[in-house]
């Protein structure tokens, strides 16, 4: 969530300005080191390219000492994956009084990290962080099952997520999560740089942590890693556990992604079937946006035809051809009265009404003057081409 601006950020940052922090702790003393011995401060900022809002984090103090560790970076902005945010560009920057690498990558509103959205939460409560059972294990297999096809996308580009923990891993919707911090490893640790191999059996037990601390409602459940397992146990199912564990256990040649794909195989399929659900249910959505779109423009169009000012002593506008029936229609949906007098608001009869025009359906209607000295039959099909027609010759600027 944005804390607010600050007059102290810099108003244009490489093509990137209106800055805000998103997270910052209230005090130094609070500070840690997010990357290794280095501190990271994370905004939002608007792109002068698209005007588009992006994140930026941003490592403090850091001397770039060799350009080729941004390739790094341009093999990570070739990743397009639903559960990695996207990486932008990165680069260095003395806008801060310092040295500083930038990485930007895309934005999601509202996101919070997993840490914020399961661990923070109870203990802000003043709930046992201990309490068994934090997170339903339907929702962990969802995140194993998301988080690992990340990895997978990662570790088949050949490279290493290296940075995952609950801190470092967005909720950006409903169970949606999304890997972030990627490719910042890679830059600030180029000089060290290890075998990929190694690496990516790293990222598998980072992984099991990642998932222990979650069913332990505990940041660090290694310090403890035997009461930890114990907890998770006990309160979650065998075909869990063992999952768990085995992401866990000492690095092997077996153990990679793949195999973690063929063990959670049946959750897969869940987790498909939530998913095909969910579209659904956006579809729906949709289509219902779509019919209301589709009446807007129908009364827009009424509202451009109906009384123009400009018109006013011009009869032969409004009072005369297709203006007249356009007139009368707008009056019959919605100027109706009841037998005493009393306006009829009845938004039932207005949508019926405007879905039957836009159908341009053969249904007949009878019109009525407010004098009730005149009387047109019409159907909708006749009344939706008179308005086409008059609209279009406003449109032209013909209309006289």
């Amino acid at each position: 969530m944005p804390i607010g601006p600050n007059p102290n950020l810099p108003e244009e940052l490489q093509g990137y300005h209106t800055l805000v922090v998103l997270d910052q702790p209230q005090s130094t003393k609070e500070r840690r080191p997010n990357f290794g011995s280095l501190h990271a401060t994370v905004y939002k900022a608007i792109s002068s390219v698209d005007g588009l809002a992006y994140v930026l984090r941003r490592i403090e103090n850091f001397r770039l000492m060799n350009e080729l560790a941004f390739g790094a970076i341009e093999q990570w902005s070739r990743i397009r994956h639903p559960n990695i945010v996207s990486i932008r560009e990165a680069f260095t920057t003395r806008a801060f009084n310092d040295s500083s690498l930038i990485v930007a990558y895309d934005y999601h509103p509202n996101a919070v990290t997993l840490m914020e959205a399961h661990l923070k939460t109870r203990q802000s409560l003043g709930l046992n962080p201990h309490s068994p059972a934090p997170v339903p294990e339907t929702i962990l297999w969802s995140y194993v099952t998301q988080i690992g096809s990340a990895i997978r996308a990662v570790h088949t580009a050949g490279m290493a997520v290296r940075i995952l923990d609950v801190s470092k891993v967005l909720l950006t919707g409903k169970n949606r999560v999304r890997i972030a911090c990627g490719g910042i490893a890679d830059v600030v640790a180029y000089d060290t740089r290890q075998d990929t191999q190694i690496l990516q059996q790293e990222d598998m037990l980072n992984f099991g942590r990642l998932i222990l601390a979650l069913c332990c409602n505990s940041p660090n459940p290694t310090t403890n890693i035997n009461k930890s397992i114990e907890t998770m146990m006990r309160n979650y199912s065998p075909e869990f556990k063992a999952v768990v564990l085995w992401l866990i256990s000492k690095p092997s040649p077996m153990k990679s992604i793949n195999h973690l794909f063929e063990l959670i195989g049946p959750r897969m399929v869940t987790e498909i079937d939530a998913l095909q659900h969910q579209n659904d249910r956006l579809e729906g959505e949709l289509a219902s946006e779509l019919e209301n779109g589709r009446l807007v423009r129908l009364l827009s169009k009424l509202g451009f035809i109906n009384e123009r000012p400009e018109f006013d002593r011009d009869p032969r506008w409004s009072d005369t051809g297709d203006r007249y029936i356009i007139k009368l229609f707008r009056d019959y949906v919605f100027h109706q009265v009841d037998e005493h007098g009393n306006p009829v608001v009845n938004l039932s009869h207005v949508l019926t009404c405007m879905n039957k025009l836009d159908a341009g359906t053969e249904e007949r209607i009878m019109l009525i003057s407010r004098d009730e000295q005149s009387c047109l039959v019409v159907s909708y099909k006749e009344l939706k081409a008179c308005i086409e027609s008059t609209f279009s010759e406003l449109a032209r600027g013909t209309a006289r």
